[in-house]
């Protein structure tokens, strides 16, 4: 039986791996400074960036709730699989052989990676299935509304032949088995037993921000289908339709790099909005597009400015209207702004490119309107303005739509806009837009954000209940750090050993930090990085930062992914030498002064009194080797 992987190789995985790039395809990074990049945490909610990657040291942490970890804790975290599982995904990734201890061969996977495995190869058999005669039906389906053969190699579109278990043969001849296709969402359970889910039908596979399948949407084609049109993967343990989008794999860097998304209603719309050149297109999969699905957008855009556009595509139907209201009730999740783009004769994207071309579906996203503008629209034609109970309805209904403009510099315009469409006076609509405004910050819940925060930050006993009295430790973070100049000199030393210690003489940083640090939250640290084996190994101060005793190993994890100050690699490593140095030349007075006061007690003339001032000279010339430029 095998064994565990071997360690070498768990260190050899991760070398070879870029944390920024397994990152960047869940988060939009940009840089940070030297070594350092940034972007919105995919482990908490916030408005600003204040997560850190640096990928020279393979390690990642969070200002904003403290997460921080390498590549492995990070894959974890994200995708709730197994160490083991982590690393076998990552020496997938980058075609590496695992060897295991025992001489075990690879052992079989389990869990979630036999569901992404059985997925892909559900994928596969799928879009070989297009190419038969049976899948006539689905071939002409998609050229009726515009897309080739190329069009549907690009997007994976494949096929589900009818029959009830064609799919489950095929796949249990490779070695699965029917639980794990039933766990995936491929099989249904029946009272006679299990069944392919998908039965001729077309479909889209649907995979996550990182190209993995994870489930599949299908299109029903024949006459004597009785489910519904579509249809789409159960809830598993990979699938969860509120965080999945539908095309976010292939839209994904270029909605990071224009800051820029389109959502859209289907999968067709999707293919046509990316083969008429909106490559930004994205839509969800059977579900309306929620609050999870903001959350993922915003760190794949990299939502931390109003730069940014998000545009919605309705029809102009109820079900449209119905969808733009829920869209519009958490568009202020978005720091980006908010547009909805309607086609005039209700065309969605996929029709309007069949009947009009590229061009048109291009032409639609350029004459977006301001989402609260749709939304002032909406509210306005249930009444009639023409009464004035309508009037006073209507203002009553889309007062708080111009209040929760975010932008106070159009909200006046908005006003005047508002007071002109109902026929009212401007005081007299000013007036209900303030009282709206008033009675929304009224009823708002007070933020928690920096208490939670604080709260989530302090360790907790296991067996401290609601009411236990217990006083909070408080865990030492960098911006709480005296700003004495010892503690600014020890904060910027540590700072630079863990980041740049590669780059520094292994000796002089020995000796810089061979003496205890006056904070004593400092000291845990420097006693982490001296014990280090050796500075020169990939890792080790990931290393080291895990070996820091409690409650201070959150202050090394934020002292290797701070802001070192420096323009570019060189320099920062020449600041981190100098500041190596000024330590020495401290310790070395340090260590005089204690020698001075100690041959003022011995008589001049004794052994021990000759050895102290031996002593006293060999720091006079390891002082004068270091001073150099630095000041005493």
């Amino acid at each position: 039986m095998a064994g565990r992987i071997a360690q070498a190789d768990i260190d050899e995985v991760k070398a070879r791996t870029n944390i920024a790039d397994v990152i960047g395809e869940r988060v939009a990074l940009k840089s940070a400074g030297v070594g350092s990049l940034k972007g919105l945490c995919p482990f908490h909610d916030e408005r600003s960036p204040s997560f850190h990657v640096r990928p020279q040291v393979g390690f990642y942490h969070c200002f904003g709730c403290g997460e921080s970890g390498d590549v492995y804790s990070f894959l974890r975290k994200m995708d709730h699989v197994s160490f083991a599982e982590a690393v076998e995904r990552l020496a997938g990734r980058i075609g590496y052989t695992l060897h295991y201890e025992e001489g075990g061969a690879a052992p079989e996977n389990s869990g979630r990676s036999r569901l992404y495995a059985a997925n892909a190869a559900a994928a596969e058999y799928f879009r070989a299935q297009l190419s038969t005669p049976d899948a006539e039906i689905g071939r002409r389906f998609l050229g009726e509304r515009g897309f080739d053969a190329a069009a549907a190699a690009h997007f994976g579109v494949g096929f589900a032949p009818k029959g009830w278990s064609n799919l489950s043969d095929a796949l249990t001849a490779q070695g699965f088995t029917r639980e794990e296709l039933l766990a995936a969402g491929l099989l249904s359970q029946g009272q006679r037993g299990t069944y392919d889910r998908f039965r001729g039908r077309l479909i889209w596979p649907i995979r996550d921000v990182t190209s993995q399948v994870v489930g599949f949407g299908a299109r029903r084609l024949l006459d004597d289908d009785q489910g519904p049109k579509y249809l789409n993967t159960p809830e598993t343990p990979i699938y969860r339709k509120s965080h999945v989008l539908y095309g976010l794999d292939l839209a994904k860097r270029d909605i990071s790099r224009e800051h820029r998304v389109v959502v859209v209603e289907g999968y067709t719309d999707v293919m046509a909005c990316h083969l008429a050149g909106v490559t930004t297109a994205i839509a969800t999969c059977g579900t309306a597009f929620g609050s999870d699905h903001i959350t993922v957008l915003r760190r794949v855009m990299g939502d931390d400015s109003s730069g940014g556009e998000v545009i919605f595509t309705f029809d102009p139907d109820a079900a449209g209207q119905k969808a733009a209201l829920r869209a519009f009730a958490d568009e202020k999740r978005f720091s980006a702004q908010t547009y909805v783009a309607v086609a005039p004769d209700g065309l969605d994207p996929c029709d309007l490119r069949l009947a009009r071309g590229d061009d048109a579906v291009r032409a639609l996203m350029s004459a977006k309107s301001p989402m609260f503008e749709f939304v002032i629209d909406q509210r306005l034609a249930q009444y009639d303005l023409a009464t004035v109970e309508g009037r006073a309805a209507a203002l009553r209904a889309a007062a708080p739509v111009v209040a929760d403009i975010r932008d106070p510099s159009l909200r006046p315009g908005y006003v005047r806009v508002l007071a002109r469409r109902i026929g009212l006076d401007l005081d007299e609509v000013s007036a209900a837009v303030s009282r709206a405004s008033r009675s929304r910050d009224a009823s708002g819940p007070p933020s928690r954000r920096g208490r939670d925060d604080a709260q989530a930050r302090q360790p907790q006993h296991p067996d401290d209940g609601p009411a236990a009295d217990v006083t909070p430790v408080l865990i030492p973070t960098v911006a709480s750090l005296p700003r004495t100049r010892d503690v600014v000199i020890e904060r910027d030393a540590l700072m630079a050993a863990l980041q740049f210690g590669h780059r520094l003489d292994d000796t002089t940083v020995r000796r810089a930090l061979g003496a205890a640090f006056n904070h004593p939250a400092l000291d845990a640290v420097r006693s982490a990085v001296v014990e280090a084996p050796d500075y020169t190994r990939a890792g080790w101060a990931v290393q080291a930062v895990d070996t820091i005793r409690e409650p201070y190993r959150a202050l090394g994890s934020e002292l290797l992914m701070s802001a070192f100050p420096a323009l570019g690699e060189a320099d920062a490593a020449a600041s981190a030498s100098d500041l190596m140095r000024r330590l020495i030349v401290r310790r070395v007075d340090s260590e005089k002064s204690e020698l001075v006061r100690a041959v003022q007690r011995v008589p001049p003339d004794s052994e021990e009194g000759r050895r102290i001032r031996l002593q006293l000279r060999e720091l006079d010339l390891e002082r004068q080797r270091w001073t150099g430029d630095v000041e005493r």
